[in-house]
């Protein structure tokens, strides 16, 4: 009995964070305390991305170039973010690169207030550079 017990646990402890639900409208904005500085440098990689070919998600802009990566966050306790997911945009590594900026980025900066452990919030990112 005690044995099924503790396997229990260790499986509930390993089990991996759920995943977002289909329709992300319905999920809030995720309430970062401060705001993140819109750092140009980060469109850098996404950037070298589309000029090797392998990324054919950006979209000309009267700039230059744009590229937008929708992000589900599940927080979890005390506001950190326990799961991060991108939207799929044919850009593995962009899509990647992107939810690694948003997981450092509400690293330590989730409104305590404004925020439910084990919650899915959304953001994005949107890149951009000259042509």
């Amino acid at each position: 009995m005690i044995v099924a017990w503790i396997w229990a646990a260790q499986l509930a402890a390993t089990a991996p964070a759920p995943m977002p639900p289909q329709d992300w409208s319905s999920l809030r904005a995720l309430p970062l305390a401060r705001d993140v500085e819109d750092d140009s440098s980060l469109s850098g990689f996404v950037r070298a991305e589309v000029k090797a070919g392998r990324c054919a998600a950006a979209a000309p802009s009267q700039a230059g170039w744009v590229l937008k990566v929708d992000v589900a966050v599940l927080l979890g306790s005390a506001g950190q973010p326990r799961r991060v997911v991108p939207r799929a945009i044919a850009c593995p590594s962009v899509e990647q690169y992107a939810a690694g900026l948003v997981s450092s980025m509400a690293r330590g900066n989730v409104a305590p207030d404004a925020a439910r452990a084990d919650a899915w919030y959304r953001t994005s990112l949107t890149f951009s550079w000259p042509a």
